[in-house]
């Protein structure tokens, strides 16, 4: 027997639940989400869990507030049942000669619409520490800090060297699989439901979507169909004839407890913005020399090692993207076991006590998911090209942050309402446009941590 679905939505994670939810939220009840993983499961609960709105690209900028003031309703709705802070992200610099530069992109960053900045330099600044939990009443923007002995006042776990710092205020963290629970939870009690199955085919008739095949043999009659595959979303949209302009990186992550305090438990997500070389024993240093296949460990590193607490107890998540990756997606996703070690002694340069975990680091827990990307790490939302197809994903990085709002950009699509002044930036279209293409062969920084 040949089902029927209003929309039928390709891929369970937080992008294909934030489109369940926002759809049913529209007021279309017959939504048949497809994935033959369990929701949540692949890539979603493989992040920092984190946001942030101060992004220096003025489009991103505007998806990515719009997306945060959409989750902060969801919060107020739920009784923040995903734990939703404002701590904010802390990147800090020891080079003095980042400084101005530091300072100018901040105030670009500022005016594009991130909130105000903040310059201290003295002690009795105006700078307001955030709060370890919830977001009302939380300034936005951002706050730099210059001079070491105003930062160590406020995070006296840094290292002395560090010059200055930046906090960027409209900025946290949540449970991001509480978040996609609710969001999963609300779209089915509007009537859309999830089927435990891969999607094998899509028929096409007139021109346009007319049904969708599944691998359990069954067909669906629908005539919407939304890729929101992640990972997989270049797969899925062959079964389209459509080449989607992505490709994946694996992306790692490690969680160790932190018996020694060396984060304080009520710390941002800290981010050490320089590069660095790892600090090993001179002895150790020139054994790793001496080996074709270890050299590159005693080589510059790249900025953006990153951590932020765990929890209520003394973990710690640890993440640095060192080496770029651009595989093709499997599951489960291959692990490097010296992940966790390299990531500490990078984080080491940032938070000097780390050095207490050189001889023997705690039991690290080791995961990790794919990053989907366009070239220049927009999303990609809309139309696929084929009527009554689009798709949603793309979101490198960002997930989560975007969810809520790349999802209300689809709906908008979906349902033919006006859509924001950003739509175009996200659209596979604008591929197709001339001057879009030049833009890309210069484009600057992505926003990427």
């Amino acid at each position: 027997m040949t089902k029927t679905a209003d929309i039928i939505i390709c891929g369970a994670g937080i992008t294909g639940v934030a489109a369940a939810h926002s759809l049913s939220k529209a007021g279309i009840q017959n939504i048949l989400l497809v994935d033959e993983r369990p929701p949540l499961s692949f890539t979603s609960d493989r992040s920092t869990e984190c946001y942030r709105n101060w992004w220096p690209d003025p489009e991103m900028l505007a998806l990515i507030n719009h997306s945060i003031d959409l989750m902060e309703e969801l919060a107020e709705e739920s009784g923040n049942v995903f734990h939703m802070n404002r701590r904010g992200y802390l990147y800090v610099t020891a080079d003095e000669s980042k400084v101005t530069g530091l300072k100018s992109a901040s105030r670009r960053t500022s005016e594009l619409g991130a909130g105000p900045l903040r310059v201290h330099s003295s002690d009795n600044s105006s700078y307001q520490p955030a709060r370890p939990e919830g977001f009302h009443d939380s300034p936005e923007g951002a706050d730099l800090l210059l001079g070491n002995e105003l930062i160590r006042k406020y995070f006296p776990y840094l290292t002395d060297r560090a010059v200055a710092a930046l906090h960027a205020r409209r900025a946290g963290w949540l449970s991001a699989q509480q978040l996609g629970m609710y969001l999963l939870e609300t779209g089915r009690r509007r009537g859309a439901r999830f089927e435990s199955a891969r999607v094998t085919g899509v028929d096409v008739a007139n021109e346009r979507v007319n049904s969708v095949q599944l691998s359990s043999g069954e067909r669906v009659d629908s005539p919407i169909f939304i890729n929101a595959a992640g990972p997989f979303l270049k797969n899925v949209g062959k079964l389209l004839g459509v080449d989607l302009p992505v490709h994946t990186e694996l992306h790692l992550k490690a969680a160790i407890k932190d018996p020694l305090g060396v984060v304080g438990r009520e710390a941002p997500l800290l981010i050490w913005n320089d590069t660095q070389r790892l600090p090993w024993a001179e002895d150790e240093r020139e054994a790793l020399a001496e080996d074709d296949e270890t050299r590159w460990l005693t080589e510059i590193f790249p900025a953006g090692a990153h951590t932020r607490p765990e929890g209520a107890g003394d973990d710690i998540l640890m993440l640095w993207e060192y080496q770029t990756k651009v595989m093709e997606p499997v599951d489960p996703p291959p692990l490097d076991e010296q992940y966790p070690e390299i990531a500490l002694r990078g984080l080491a340069a940032m938070l000097p006590r780390m050095e207490g975990y050189f001889a023997k680091m705690p039991r690290p827990q080791l995961d990790g998911g794919y990053y989907t990307k366009t070239r220049e790490n927009r999303p990609l939302v809309g139309p696929m090209g084929v009527e009554g197809a689009y798709v949603i994903g793309a979101v490198s990085g960002y997930g989560i942050m975007s969810a809520c709002g790349v999802a209300d950009l689809l709906t908008a699509y979906v349902i033919h309402a006006k859509l924001p002044s950003y739509a175009e930036d996200f659209a596979l279209s604008r591929y197709s446009d001339p001057a879009y293409q030049r833009k890309l062969e210069s484009w600057g920084d992505s926003g990427q941590l």
